[in-house]
């Protein structure tokens, strides 16, 4: 239901809620933080082993940070937490895209992609993840993906040159092949569900997810060299439909999808290899996805 609510409130609308709402979160934190309340870096690193997060895991983490109460050293108290828990085997993935509305737009007014220096647009702590040492950034315009840890560059590496995200070789799909886990920190799959889209490249998908239009883009990459690439960009128009929490209830029932709870931050923890076997089944047997929950008939949107 809340869905479909967002797909008919007008885009004005929803980004005037959206500073509302921000500028009240901020004014709670700052409350927060006068009174001396935090999270600490070991507070948070005992919630997440709780939550189920595990030495040597591969994890994908969607963060809204202030859902989760005042930090004490802000971003690098959670990413410094993700760390220590996931140690030294294990692997930090964040997407880290340049979009923050619909990617028609953005790639009609943006055509070329700075690996190293064009910002991400999905939260502070994305951002501040993106410029550390060590972290290595995948090569794709739309959908880049920042990588921590001995695996990094497997799951960054064959991004570049694909003119959809999601693919066989993606940091996406990869970490679903990888038995990965996907943590949404105060974000459900309406807000960040990225990884519901590797159905759509993987499959021989019959719904025009896509863009009739190929753009090239400018891709500047690691080294400083310039490349040229084409990508195709979601149909804006069929994007409305999505209804991507209405696929919860499945996730929950195949054993894919727990909520749990980090600071005052409701979460969503889930096993990405369950997650794509999920998706498969029900798409397979049902013709489910984001945009037909209830697995209606593929034939409706041809």
């Amino acid at each position: 239901m809340r869905d479909t609510l967002r797909a008919l409130i007008p885009e004005n609308l929803l980004n005037w809620y959206r500073s509302f709402k921000k500028n009240k979160v901020r004014k709670g934190l700052e409350k927060q933080k006068a009174k001396g309340k935090f999270l600490s870096k070991t507070e948070l690193v005992s919630q997440l082993k709780v939550i189920g997060i595990e030495e040597g895991d591969s994890l994908m983490v969607h963060c809204a940070m202030s859902k989760m109460g005042y930090l004490e050293n802000g971003p690098n108290t959670f990413i410094e937490s993700l760390k220590e828990t996931v140690g030294i085997k294990g692997n930090i993935l964040m997407p880290s895209s340049p979009i923050d509305k619909l990617q028609l737009d953005y790639i009609s007014e943006n055509r070329t992609f700075d690996v190293l220096n064009t910002p991400s647009k999905m939260g502070a702590i994305s951002e501040t993840f993106r410029k550390l040492d060590g972290v290595i950034r995948s090569t794709h315009p739309t959908e880049p993906v920042c990588a921590f840890g001995p695996d990094a560059e497997y799951f960054t590496n064959g991004h570049f040159g694909k003119d959809t995200p999601y693919g066989e070789t993606s940091p996406w799909h990869r970490l679903m092949e990888k038995k990965g886990k996907i943590l949404y920190v105060g974000v459900t799959l309406i807000n960040a569900g990225t990884h519901l889209h590797v159905l759509e490249d993987l499959t021989e998908f019959k719904y025009p997810v896509y863009a009739d239009k190929t753009f090239d883009i400018e891709i500047i990459n690691h080294l400083g060299l310039s490349q040229n690439v084409k990508t195709k960009v979601h149909n804006p128009e069929f994007s409305k439909r999505r209804k991507c929490d209405e696929l919860i209830p499945q996730f929950k029932e195949d054993n894919v999808l727990k909520e749990v709870k980090l600071g005052q931050a409701q979460c969503l923890l889930l096993n990405a290899k369950a997650m794509l076997n999920s998706m498969l089944k029900a798409y397979n047997t049902n013709g489910v996805t984001m945009y037909t929950p209830h697995g209606e008939k593929i034939e409706e949107y041809d």
